[in-house]
């Protein structure tokens, strides 16, 4: 397999370069200052600055605000944002999923409607999928759409919504009716955050930050305008949706691993630990399942170049990833010693509380495992 770039992707990847040297802000997501607001409208600004610029929304179609370019400058430019160490723009969840699930499966009007402020950072989104007795099986919630002839009654409970605090727009998978196989009956809505009966309740992790929110719905009236997809078949859109936020999700990560392992070799040495055979034997290892996970994500970056849609081959990449993020940073962890946990750890020790959620956020490992042996794999159903 070729992995050169072409002459137009190598320029590409050049104007981008130069662009991020140009303009790019410290990364500062591992900051951990606990004043979320600020870094809400610090991340809010710098995506109006890439939209500006046509950084975003690089393959969504130009009548809604893209730039209706290929899959393969999407990629060349996310790479080199982390190569930058660039900060994400803030509409993470409304990029990776929101808008590639309007554009599947919303109607031209609501296309115009949501797309270019999501673009351009004005409206955030969130997703309401998890709730406190279906996370791992979305199937089992119970979040209730009550049919009230033009719109619809919602009442229930999600969980571990990220950025729902300051979120415009959630994606919310409710229960119409009851069915034998629970993944029927249920409706997708996009529900306004700023609707009466919402309360939010944000959810303060070991980090010191409140990134994830409960959301409580009490008879919260969504017209039906704001369905997306067919009512009843949520589940369909929901799938879209998941795919969507591994595929893209994982392949920056399979970037990211490696810069990671990079970093972390160039810590040991700072520390006078890189002649230590052991902890060189651990940053070895780390290393070669870096460079496998970027490998598996050409794999992918193939699949999505032939259909426009992530296939299940994200799940390999979310779940290798979060499992050897963990890996790399408990290593940084051990290296610097008692100091790590006393101190900043040289930003090592907000990574690594912060890691732990990386097998539980966008699919557990079990449930990617289960996805991989049944989607990948063929194997029976385990239940």
């Amino acid at each position: 397999m070729d992995f050169e770039l072409s002459p137009a992707e190598r320029e590409f990847r050049d104007e981008v370069r130069g662009w991020l040297k140009a303009n790019a802000p410290r990364d500062d997501a591992a900051e951990g200052d606990g004043d979320m607001k600020s870094f809400i409208e610090r991340r809010r600004a710098w995506q109006k600055k890439l939209y500006d610029a046509g950084y975003i929304g690089l393959t969504w179609p130009q009548e809604y605000g893209g730039r209706g370019r290929s899959f393969m400058d999407q990629l060349i430019f996310n790479d080199e944002m982390i190569q930058a160490h660039a900060p994400e723009p803030i509409n993470v969840i409304g990029l990776g999923m929101g808008g590639p699930v309007v554009i599947a499966h919303g109607s031209d009007e609501q296309k115009r409607r949501y797309l270019t402020p999501l673009l351009s950072g004005e409206e955030i989104w969130c997703q309401g999928f998890s709730e406190p007795n279906a996370g791992s099986d979305l199937s089992g919630l119970q979040t209730r759409a009550e049919d009230k002839g033009d719109h619809y009654l919602v009442n229930g409970q999600k969980v571990w919504t990220t950025l729902a605090h300051v979120a415009k727009w959630c994606m919310l998978l409710a229960r119409e009716r009851k069915e034998a196989n629970p993944r029927e009956g249920l409706t997708y809505l996009l529900v306004d955050m700023e609707s009466p009966g919402i309360e939010v309740r944000p959810l303060v992790q070991i980090t010191g930050d409140a990134e994830f929110n409960e959301i409580f719905f009490k008879d919260v009236k969504v017209p039906k305008s704001q369905i997306l997809g067919e009512a009843g078949q949520g589940w369909a859109v929901a799938m879209t949706t998941l795919l969507h936020e591994r595929g893209t999700l994982g392949l920056a990560l399979a970037t990211r691993a490696q810069i990671t392992a990079s970093e972390l070799a160039e810590h040991a040495r700072k520390l006078g630990r890189g002649a230590d055979p052991l902890v060189r034997q651990r940053i070895a290892q780390h290393t070669i399942e870096a460079r496998a996970l970027q490998l598996n994500g050409y794999r992918a970056v193939t699949a999505v170049k032939r259909s426009g849609i992530p296939g299940p081959e994200g799940s390999i990449l979310k779940l290798m990833w979060s499992e050897l993020n963990q890996r790399m940073t408990e290593t940084a962890v051990d290296i610097a010693g008692p100091a790590a946990q006393v101190g900043d750890g040289d930003g090592w020790k907000y990574q690594f509380l912060r890691s732990r959620a990386n097998t539980i956020e966008a699919g557990t490992s079990e449930v990617l495992r289960n996805i991989l042996a049944e989607r990948v794999l063929g194997l029976p159903r385990s239940r």
